[in-house]
């Protein structure tokens, strides 16, 4: 099969998905492909959905669990559709731009408002479709439109009045099977300066604050509310330092589970549902995942 998947971009075969997440946990994949064009996806998901071939649709990896199993299909990953074009304060990116990269870009052409995201280790199309947000601000503040392949197969420009979106989530979270392709978003003119300056602060609060030196997805866990957030309440609970096997619920941050250098899927997983049942069972709060299982059969 890899040849045929060729025709559709760069292949890989027999890949540990370890290289593509950001928790540094799972087992291998059959394929992993890298298309580069619009045309590219739209004939290998026809070609996958024909031949009847598993597949997921991955960026950078920033908010899934892979599992240890081998994922017996093709992993599509966007990361190479990568293009930023500029129409004056409105901004054309594909999927696979990396948000830290996204806010300088902007930076440096005269434009403000992603500041926010430099922080983010995801991707456009990862952001659109969780909705991805930080300091009060989030994604969809700033979309005007997303291109995306349909469960059809058809491409479809959609505007931002057509899709619902909330804290954390969006239309895409609730309707599977579409591919976000690229997001048009309309920023404003600023003082370079000054967003750098931002940026620069935020920096150092979260190396204060987030335990970035270790692999993990970021938050686990949505924030019940602004003044309640998860990581409080998991640490009320006593589960702040909680190990099982090489994950931890992180000492410094409760609402991030890390790698600290060998955990399985397994231990992530486990631990992941350990702490949603013990805040469950000593608070009555019912924690919604961020963070999404791929490859448990």
């Amino acid at each position: 099969m890899k040849e045929t998947l060729m025709n559709f971009g760069e292949v890989l075969e027999n890949v540990s998905l370890k290289n593509y997440n950001t928790f540094r946990i799972g087992g291998m994949a059959s394929f992993i492909i890298f298309p580069k064009t619009v045309c590219d996806v739209q004939n290998l998901i026809y070609f996958l959905k024909e031949k009847n071939i598993k597949y997921f649709v991955l960026g950078n990896g920033s908010n899934v669990i892979f599992s240890d199993q081998l994922f017996d299909g093709v992993i599509v990953n966007l990361k190479k559709m990568d293009a930023i074009i500029y129409q004056g304060t409105q901004v054309i990116c594909e999927s696979g731009v990396m948000m830290p990269r996204l806010a300088m870009d902007v930076i440096s052409h005269g434009l403000k408002g992603f500041e926010w995201a430099a922080g983010i280790p995801g991707t456009v199309g990862g952001c659109v479709y969780g909705n991805a947000e930080a300091y009060k601000e989030s994604t969809f503040d700033f979309l005007l439109e997303v291109q995306v392949l349909t469960p059809e197969g058809d491409l479809k420009i959609l505007k931002k009045a057509d899709l619902s979106y909330g804290y954390r989530t969006s239309f895409f979270k609730e309707n599977p099977g579409y591919v976000l392709l690229s997001a048009t978003f309309s920023l404003e003119y600023g003082d370079k300066e000054e967003s750098m300056e931002k940026i620069l602060c935020r920096k150092e609060k979260r190396m204060e604050t987030q335990p970035l030196d270790y692999p993990s997805a970021g938050s686990v866990f949505r924030n019940p509310s602004s003044d309640n957030p998860s990581g409080k309440i998991i640490e009320s609970i006593g589960m702040k330092g909680y190990i099982i096997g090489g994950a931890e619920v992180s000492k410094k941050h409760a609402n991030f589970i890390v790698n600290t250098g060998n955990a399985t899927s397994n231990d992530v997983r486990n631990l992941v549902e350990l702490v949603h049942q013990r805040v469950q069972k000593e608070t009555n709060i019912d924690l919604v995942m961020e963070q999404e299982f791929v490859g448990w059969d």
